[in-house]
């Protein structure tokens, strides 16, 4: 009997089921022949109870375990994400205004142009490649869990945006700044970051202005471009970066608005702090 129910608990929940009534049919056929006063209902009670609760359970703590699993698998795709983010972010940045830099230097020459000009794009290709590195630094900080502090890290890129591109990119704070939470923080940056490299890549030559608001429960940052005056260069992309910043809102139930404002283009974020 220990044996059949051990057998039992360990069979799928229908046969499990199946084979627990069988058992208690064929003991109270087996009581109704050869006991005196017919079947033991008692222990077929008794064997039809256990064996029920102990298949329901191991199948409960089987779901338990599936449920784990999902969410470990979950987990580390969540992170996967995660680094594909900063990955795409780091180099993004640097790699395709170097890009610019040294296209254009390449049609300068190749056109008899400047070769003052060229060269400057080959200095300036050249501090981008000196800061990237330094970027991927700091992202790799970010990734042990060190934040950047939005008002500096983005008065910092638009610096390097200035010096990069030759053309002004004015900061505004408004508001009382404060200590935002880790992902806002990041996503705050990170926004930043890759809607001044769209700038570089989709609108050459273009101003920038970017306002960073601290308002009651949220943080909203604005980056408006006025438009390209220069030709743009065909970059090879597979468009990465308005999935990755509307991830980075979505995540921390943030807003990410993007359009044509203008002649130029509005990138627009607001989370939670």
């Amino acid at each position: 009997m220990v044996a059949l129910w051990a057998l039992v608990v360990r069979l799928p929940l229908p046969w499990g089921i199946g084979v627990s009534a069988l058992t208690i049919i064929v003991l109270g056929a087996l009581g109704e022949m050869f006991r005196e006063g017919g079947a033991d209902l008692g222990l077929m009670a008794a064997f039809g109870g256990l064996t029920l609760g102990a298949v329901a359970s191991r199948h409960a703590v089987n779901a338990q375990e599936a449920t784990r699993r999902a969410e470990a698998a979950n987990a580390v795709l969540a992170e996967r994400s995660h680094i594909a983010r900063e990955i795409h972010d780091i180099l993004a940045h640097s790699l395709s205004a170097q890009i610019v830099h040294l296209e254009g230097a390449r049609l300068l020459l190749s056109r008899d142009g400047d070769r003052v000009q060229a060269l400057d794009r080959v200095e300036r290709a050249g501090n981008l490649a000196r800061s990237g590195l330094e970027e991927t630094r700091r992202a790799l900080a970010t990734l042990r869990g060190e934040i950047p502090e939005p008002k500096e890290a983005i008065a910092e890129l638009a610096e390097e945006f200035s010096v990069g591109t030759g053309r002004p990119c004015d900061v505004r704070v408004t508001g009382v700044p404060r200590e935002l939470s880790p992902q806002a923080g990041l996503a705050v940056v990170r926004t930043a970051q890759e809607a001044l490299t769209n700038v570089r890549k989709h609108a050459p030559g273009a101003r920038v202005h970017v306002v960073l608001a601290y308002l009651d429960g949220a943080v909203e940052l604005e980056v408006i471009d006025s438009g390209g005056t220069e030709e743009v260069l065909e970059l090879d992309g597979g468009g990465y970066g308005l999935v990755g910043m509307r991830e980075r809102a979505e995540l921390i139930d943030g807003t990410l608005e993007t359009g044509p404002k203008g002649k130029g283009f509005r990138v627009s974020l607001r989370v939670p702090a």
